[in-house]
């Protein structure tokens, strides 16, 4: 186990237990799911953060925290702030190809970038979801394929929780083929 249960900083006691409104409920659980990436990326030198553990695959921790700092910066500060924040990691929208996890390389500097990116990201959503007055409010956004909508902060909420989650799925089995460390 990565932390025991008296030291674990996420929900109560390692377990994502919230209570109280929805805000509170949901930027809780996403609150740990961040977390949880930073304690199974913790220990590890750049060049095992950007190892590819799964050949053919180009899947990578460096590449999640690259990835889910576009991911951050997508939907909270393009979409629910309404800034003009092009993605850091793909060409443009349209583009399928994710340089999160291809051009993600073992070099420090590299590492330290996407950690800082991720990190004031993460800061920007929660500075949002603290400030906004109502998790109803929709936003229009233009998706995959030029699919046109609108989405509501909470929306967003639920969908963050969800991306973090199966992400963090991809964190523990890659964390466990790099040095066979499992657990929370």
């Amino acid at each position: 186990m990565f932390v025991s249960a008296e030291t674990d900083p996420r929900g109560i006691g390692g377990v994502f237990v919230h209570h109280g409104d929805e805000r509170t409920m949901l930027a809780g659980y996403l609150h740990d799911y961040r977390l949880t990436l930073e304690l199974k990326c913790a220990d590890l030198d750049a060049e095992a953060l950007a190892r590819r553990s799964v050949e053919p695959s180009d899947l990578s921790l460096l590449g999640l925290v690259r990835h889910l700092s576009d991911a951050e910066r997508y939907w909270f500060r393009h979409v629910i702030a309404g800034e003009d924040a092009p993605a850091r990691y793909r060409a443009s929208a349209g583009d399928d190809h994710d340089r999160a996890f291809s051009e993600a390389v073992g070099d420090e500097d590299e590492v330290a970038r996407a950690w800082e990116c991720w990190r004031a990201e993460v800061a920007f959503a929660e500075q949002v979801v603290a400030g906004a007055t109502d998790l109803g409010v929709t936003k229009p956004y233009v998706g995959r394929g030029g699919h046109r909508g609108e989405v509501s902060l909470r929306e967003v909420l639920v969908h963050m929780v969800e991306e973090y989650a199966r992400h963090i799925g991809h964190a523990d089995l890659l964390r466990e083929r790099i040095d066979g460390r499992v657990g929370l």
